[in-house]
């Protein structure tokens, strides 16, 4: 019986590992998210910005996807990612309905939230011409897990 306790615990938490690194499904239980630090409620629920080029995905260049740090809805494809300069990460476009676009109440600029949680991710900005689809989602890093894709 020993032997049978050790082998299912064993197991379990081998499969805990092997699933660590994969976002848990979206499925939210009322308010239920995952749980924030103080600097990610910040950026994510009181809508603050992380400082420029300090953001752990600014120059990140592997391949994969950015998932919402609050509710792990996948947000972004690292195909999409480009270097804009700004200091923040930046994509051109979205995984189609994850990203809702808010207008300021300074009327001036566009806020993105993930549609899944309403989790504050940054602006989005048209009529650059940085890239051919000519918008930049200008995303703090601090709002994004980041799962790359696997080896094959």
């Amino acid at each position: 019986m020993k032997n049978l306790i050790t082998f299912c615990s064993c197991f379990l938490f081998a499969a805990t590992l092997s699933f660590a690194q994969a976002p848990k499904k979206i499925a939210v239980i009322g308010s239920q998210y995952n749980k924030l630090t103080s600097a990610e409620k910040y950026v994510i629920v009181d809508k603050g910005t992380e400082a420029p080029h300090k953001g752990t995905y600014t120059y990140n260049k592997a391949k994969g996807t950015y998932y919402c740090k609050r509710c792990n809805a996948p947000l972004f494809r690292s195909e999409t990612k480009f270097e804009s300069g700004t200091g923040w990460p930046s994509f051109d476009d979205e995984i189609k309905g994850s990203v809702k676009r808010i207008t300021d109440s300074d009327g001036m600029r566009t806020e993105i939230v993930c549609k899944n949680c309403k989790a504050h991710l940054g602006h989005v900005f048209l009529g650059e011409a940085i890239t051919p689809k000519s918008t930049r989602h200008c995303v703090n890093s601090i709002s994004l897990t980041f799962i790359p894709d696997k080896k094959k």
